[in-house]
């Protein structure tokens, strides 16, 4: 008898972890998702910026892309790794989701958003080319109105992150609590 009661008990400890895994794996894909608009945002903005107006397929899948998997894969080692292991408190998960939402959702794509569609407003010569010294200060001054409009993105993609941070942690705890 005593044998068929652990049967049990693995069985629906597998069944807890499956759907803590299951939904864990849900808020990774949206939060690659939030990421991936937020390329797109960004490459909207730079585009129109800088008066690009070709190589669009290939600017918009990659900005779609790049952030998605970087921000799915850096969120599952810093954030989901951690919290399976089970050295994380509430305030360091929801901290590590924030930074990964900030660095990965909207400074990653805005700044490879803005080497590409730099790279492309030299390339056909929509820009006038920068003077020497003054690159960086050049591109600043192009460019500093339209990124403003990146602060939505911003504001949207952090608190996004701290309410994924704050949802993992209480999923964590109840399936935490459950095998106890």
């Amino acid at each position: 008898m005593h044998i068929f009661k652990n049967i049990f008990k693995k069985e629906e400890e597998s069944q807890n972890s499956h759907g803590y895994r299951a939904l864990n794996i849900r808020g990774t894909v949206l939060f690659g998702i939030t990421a991936g608009i937020s390329g797109i945002s960004a490459n909207l903005v730079f585009r129109k910026c800088l008066g690009v107006n070709y190589d669009t397929l290939k600017t918009f899948t990659s900005l779609a892309t790049l952030p998605f998997l970087s921000s799915v894969v850096t969120y599952k080692l810093f954030v989901t790794d951690a919290l399976y292991t089970g050295n994380i408190s509430k305030e360091n998960c929801v901290l590590r989701s924030f930074l990964v939402s900030l660095l990965c959702g909207v400074l990653h794509p805005t700044a490879l958003a803005f080497s590409k569609n730099a790279r492309l407003a030299v390339k056909y010569q929509t820009v006038p080319l920068p003077p020497k010294g003054r690159v960086i200060l050049h591109w600043v001054l192009l460019c500093q109105t339209d990124i403003k409009l990146m602060i939505i993105p911003l504001i949207f993609h952090t608190s996004f992150g701290l309410l994924n941070g704050l949802t993992h942690y209480m999923i964590y705890e109840s399936t935490h609590e459950n095998h106890m």
